[in-house]
């Protein structure tokens, strides 16, 4: 299931259910039975799950490029390293060469290893 997919799912999943339970509501006041109330969300909630669970193709229609392993090579991932202040409780994520100016930037695949 691609973004625009599980969006798309969250979406039918939420009208689904305000509409059942809307629908359970009128049904079990009209009827005067909380019994059918519970039983007809029962069913609606079912009914959302058989739509919105199982990947079906329409879920699928905006599928991710990824990138081929060969081409992944090609362009190593940055190194980064995590610092801590002092001062304050705040975390912040810094390039390896930023730390250290006087590490070349072309050996930092080869320092990580």
């Amino acid at each position: 299931m691609d973004w625009q997919g599980q969006k798309l799912a969250e979406q039918i999943m939420q009208i689904m259910l305000l509409v059942f339970a809307v629908t359970a509501f009128v049904a079990g006041f009209v009827l005067g039975s909380f019994q059918m109330m519970v039983l007809v969300y029962a069913g609606g909630v079912t009914l959302t799950g058989l739509i919105t669970i199982p990947n079906w193709p329409f879920f699928n229609r905006h599928p991710l490029n990824w990138l081929d392993p060969s081409e992944a090579e090609k362009h190593p991932k940055p190194q980064v390293t995590v610092s801590s202040k002092k001062k304050g409780s705040k975390k912040t994520i810094e390039p390896a060469h930023r730390l250290d100016p006087s590490l070349p930037t072309a050996n930092l695949v080869t320092l990580a290893r």
